[in-house]
């Protein structure tokens, strides 16, 4: 019988440790971070990235820095490749109009770093 008594106590107090968990995790879930005002650039860097070079996977990326001009601003980005026979860095500047959003150039440099 204690043995009975024992093993549900620990039950309980399992069961009870879990929900509680799990209570915290659905309340951090809900606290997520707001998206940056970067990350449409950031995947469009990446969707031009590929097109340029579809053979290399992109396996990191890093956001440099936006500069704000009058008409036009500047979106900077890094992110390393890996191909068949090397890995490599990509420098991506992505300039477009602020009114329209709409981009008018886009520019890659590799760097061995």
């Amino acid at each position: 019988m204690k043995r009975l008594l024992i093993s549900f106590l620990v039950t309980l107090l399992f069961c009870t440790v879990n929900g509680e968990q799990l209570n915290l995790l659905t309340h951090a879930h809900a606290q997520q971070k707001p998206i940056p005002p970067y990350a449409k650039w950031g995947e469009y860097a990446m969707e031009k990235t590929q097109e340029r070079y579809p053979n290399a996977k992109i396996i990191d990326y890093l956001h440099i820095g936006r500069t704000h001009g009058h008409q036009i601003s500047t979106e900077k980005f890094k992110l390393w490749l890996k191909d068949n026979q090397r890995e490599f860095g990509v420098f991506i500047t992505i300039e477009f109009n602020n009114e329209t959003q709409k981009v008018i150039k886009v520019t890659f440099k590799e760097t061995a770093k």
